[in-house]
């Protein structure tokens, strides 16, 4: 009986020393696409790009890793998830390396198509996490995970905005830095990471999912309540992804903040990210349960992209539009003496109010988008059979990573026609919708394992 008790104990602990190389070796991943993220629009500026191209670049990540996650996913069921993970690895370091090179627009997609295709890291690792965990410490194995993004968040931009300053503001400087901690990754998981999948638990999931993901995707739809939820999953990440890939262009054209005071602001997403999804949302999911949390995010977010929509347009303090100008057109021989793609602000009417106005509109915006995600994956898998919970899991990977390809164009266009203040606007709008929807159906449904 002891022995039994013992046993039940240790498959409800978490096996720290075992998640350890994992959590340290994706949070090093992560700071190399941290470093990038907050400049990459304005990067891309510097070459002359407009949103709509800035959109287009936004694409071309996630449209690579849709295509190339699923493949390295499957490679790693075959052969392990140590190799593919350091082949998916070595791919991110290339395409660092491309883009720190880059001396022209068509260069820095390739490096972004080149790192998409690779882009398996996270799913591979998420993979060797499902090796070291039970069913009853998987939760909170991936909540580590989802902790080691938000850290992501805060330390990638620090790193960036201290690349900037070194570097005197060129942003060919983060791009390499980047590649230094991709570089520092591989490393760690050739020498550090032990192999998580035996040799003899390869290849057993060959006879099943024998179907493609657009056929897998549209059966899981069908089903009742979690096509519901697929669909909130789609649309949440297709507007809160447009809000992550805009806020940069909105803050330059908006307030005049360039490339290191939108890193400062990511710093400031990320701790908020850090504080929901490392400790409160266990505590909140507990309490409340996952359809209440799912209520509040999208409310939450559709508040927080109406309020980034309205903020003043008074440029920050420090802002000058000739050193601005010098920094968006070093890169763009072709352009003429005080033109740039991105609409920037006059000087004057310098001041804290629309600094201080978007930072508390990020409050709600962060909780929101960094509680729904995880809220819907766990309402999912209570509404599915154990059977199918990973193949539901990956249908929602895949659907977010569609939602990420389209949503920088749509966004990207909807900010070039109809304004900065469209796309936040529009997100809005349609959140406060899906809320409502969300409240009138799963609300009314007795949710229970298909």
């Amino acid at each position: 009986m002891a022995e039994t008790l013992t046993a039940e104990a240790q498959q409800e602990k978490l096996d720290f020393k075992r998640i350890l190389p994992i959590f340290v070796i994706i949070l090093v991943d992560l700071l190399g696409l941290t470093i990038i993220i907050p400049l990459l629009p304005l990067y891309a500026a510097s070459f002359g790009a407009d949103p709509v191209v800035i959109g287009a670049l936004g694409t071309a990540y996630p449209l690579m890793q849709f295509i190339g996650a699923p493949l390295l996913g499957g490679l790693s069921d075959r052969f392990g998830r140590k190799p593919i993970l350091i082949i998916s690895q070595l791919g991110t370091f290339i395409g660092f390396i491309i883009l720190g090179v880059a001396n022209a627009l068509p260069i820095i997609f390739l490096a972004r198509i080149v790192d998409g295709l690779s882009g398996a890291n996270v799913a591979v690792a998420q993979a060797a996490l499902t090796d070291s965990t039970t069913e009853k410490t998987r939760a909170q194995g991936l909540g580590l995970l989802g902790a080691a993004f938000g850290l992501g968040f805060i330390i990638g931009p620090i790193i960036a905005f201290a690349s900037l300053a070194i570097g005197g503001n060129d942003y060919h400087v983060p791009a390499f830095v980047a590649a230094g901690f991709s570089l520092l990754s591989v490393l760690l998981t050739t020498f550090w990471f032990k192999e998580t999948l035996p040799a003899d638990k390869r290849n057993q999931g060959e006879k099943r999912n024998k179907g493609s993901v657009f056929s897998n995707i549209f059966q899981a739809l069908r089903l009742p309540v979690v096509g519901l939820l697929l669909v909130l999953m789609f649309f949440q990440q297709l507007i809160f992804g447009g809000f992550e890939n805009l806020i940069a262009l909105f803050t330059l054209n908006r307030l005049g903040i360039n490339a290191s005071g939108n890193a400062v602001i990511f710093v400031f997403v990320g701790v908020v990210l850090v504080m929901v999804q490392g400790y409160f949302i266990g505590k909140w999911s507990r309490r409340f349960g996952e359809r209440k949390l799912i209520f509040a995010g999208l409310a939450l977010l559709a508040a927080g992209l109406i309020l980034t929509a309205i903020t003043p347009a008074q440029p920050v303090p420090w802002y000058s539009r000739t050193v601005m100008v010098e920094e968006l057109t070093q890169n763009d021989s072709d352009a003429a003496a005080g033109e740039v793609s991105v609409s920037i602000p006059d000087d004057g009417n310098n001041g804290w109010l629309g600094l201080g106005w978007i930072l508390v509109a990020m409050v709600p915006a962060a909780i929101g988008g960094g509680i729904l995600s995880p809220s819907i994956n766990s309402l999912i898998t209570k509404n599915v059979g154990q059977g199918d919970i990973g193949a539901t899991l990956g249908v929602s990977s895949a659907l977010v990573s569609a939602a990420n390809a389209v949503t920088p164009i749509i966004g990207g266009t909807t900010f070039s026609v109809l304004g900065s203040t469209a796309p936040f606007l529009i997100g809005g709008i349609v959140l406060a919708v899906l809320c409502g929807v969300a409240i009138m159906t799963l609300g009314k449904r007795n949710l229970a394992p298909a």
